[in-house]
């Protein structure tokens, strides 16, 4: 048994059993891949693959039971070489970072700054995408650490952490009528919206506060983008919708900004990592520039928290949260998130 077999086999999957594709992830050849899936099969005595004919149409109630076991063994020998380079270079090696557009652009660059100032040897990829694709980068061992809103508590191979806590603001023209007098979701529903994307940056509690209060927004335009929604309200397309973040008073001169944290409530921005893949020590340290509440020791005392209740389903969040009321990623940050 060799560690090529148990690639290929994880690579079929990956690939929707198409071995051709496989081949090309594992830079070899189709027949190659099919070679080292035989072998496997006849040393353990036993079939993975359900075949018509030479192709593989899907996996077997054996191969079913023993894929999370060959995953598990390929993230542990990621783990032996993580481990090892730590050992033979400090400060030394590779930090992927995978984040949505809003917390690219707004949350990460001064904690990127700062990890750099300290780790100038450390090469960072950032990766930007939605917080599904985000989450299967840290699945799939493309990223290192993993930054959203949405989505990142939902599986359970993850350990998501707070972060920090934001709300919504309300961006409009100067002059807009809904700069006088308090903001509700009945006068907000009178005006085309533009806002985020399903699933991306709490718009889920934007429909919901609409849901709850009997009413349909008229969304004019929805983006991933909070620099694209604020264009298009520039352009008087409609009123936006925004993390307050993303609202710079200095560059957003021709936009005024309403915080609408009463209509929308209090979100909450997860850093995740995989369930038992090993951090370098430099990501301890990053995460902690991201947000400083995290530190080495808060954060390894939930991932042991969490592999203690990973049998009892999807753990509840840590105690941590609690001190997040008011904490920004970073704390020259924080009148931007209050």
């Amino acid at each position: 048994m060799n560690f090529q077999q148990l690639r290929s086999v994880r690579e079929a999957v990956r690939c929707g059993f198409n071995l051709t594709e496989a081949a090309q992830v594992l830079h070899t050849s189709q027949p190659g891949v099919s070679r080292q899936i035989r072998e496997l099969e006849e040393e353990l005595g036993l079939e993975l693959f359900a075949r018509a004919g030479k192709r593989l149409t899907g996996l077997t109630p054996p191969g079913d039971y023993l894929l999370p076991i060959i995953e598990r063994v390929l993230l542990e020998s990621r783990n032996l070489r993580q481990a090892g380079q730590d050992f033979l270079s400090q400060k030394r090696g590779l930090l992927s970072i995978a984040a949505t557009h809003s917390q690219a652009r707004y949350a990460l660059p001064i904690a990127v700054q700062e990890f750099r100032g300290r780790f100038p040897d450390v090469q960072i990829h950032l990766r930007q995408g939605s917080p599904q694709q985000i989450a299967q980068m840290l699945l799939d061992g493309e990223a290192d650490v993993g930054i959203a809103t949405e989505a990142l508590s939902d599986y359970s191979q993850l350990v998501a952490l707070p972060s920090f806590r934001w709300t919504h603001s309300l961006i409009v023209p100067p002059g807009h009528a809904l700069l006088d007098g308090p903001v509700t979701i009945e006068r907000l529903a009178g005006y085309p919206l533009v806002t985020y994307d399903s699933g991306f940056t709490g718009r889920n509690r934007i429909d919901q506060a609409f849901v709850d209060a009997g009413l349909k927004p008229d969304l004019a335009i929805t983006a991933m983008d909070a620099d694209v929604i604020k264009t298009y309200v520039e352009l008087g397309l409609g009123v936006g919708v925004v993390a307050g973040i993303a609202f710079e008073s200095e560059r957003d001169t021709r936009l005024r900004a309403v915080d609408v944290g009463h209509l929308f409530g209090i979100n909450t921005t997860k850093l995740a990592v995989r369930r038992g893949a090993y951090l370098r020590a430099y990501v301890y340290d990053f995460i902690e520039s991201f947000s400083p509440v995290l530190t080495r020791q808060v954060v390894e005392e939930a991932l042991g928290a969490e592999r203690e209740e990973a049998a009892s389903g999807p753990p509840a969040e840590p105690a941590l949260t609690q001190l997040l009321a008011a904490r920004a990623p970073h704390p020259s940050a924080a009148a931007q998130f209050n």
